[in-house]
């Protein structure tokens, strides 16, 4: 079911839950891991560095800068590939998963106390 916000409140939903995020002091993510951590766990995998990197446009240590820190905090994992030792798998995490979901609920509460 889509929703409809208009432009000022579309922009006042990405203020609150970036605020909260800033608050919270769990994790502060980038722009880019988090885009890094939600294509992961949003798209059907496998994810490599190589694609990665391919779907975000960006470079390759673009890449691995950002899985070091989301891999220090357990939201991903990385390991090689075994059958084309070239390829470094970006793997889920139930602390990712867990992370996301309170992410979620937050998007969820934040966007039912927008003014109208």
């Amino acid at each position: 079911m889509p929703i409809d916000l208009r432009p000022g409140q579309a922009l006042r939903l990405l203020h609150e839950v970036n605020l909260c995020l800033v608050r919270d002091g769990d994790f502060d993510l980038s722009a880019r891991q988090m885009t890094i951590l939600l294509t992961v766990y949003l798209e059907p995998p496998p994810h490599t560095v190589r694609g990665l990197a391919t779907r975000l446009n960006v470079t390759k240590p673009a890449i691995t800068r950002a899985l070091d820190t989301l891999g220090n905090m357990k939201l991903l994992t990385r390991k090689r590939d075994e059958a084309d030792r070239r390829n470094v798998i970006i793997g889920r995490t139930v602390e990712g998963a867990l992370y996301l979901d309170q992410l979620g609920n937050l998007i969820t509460v934040k966007a039912r106390g927008l003014p109208r």
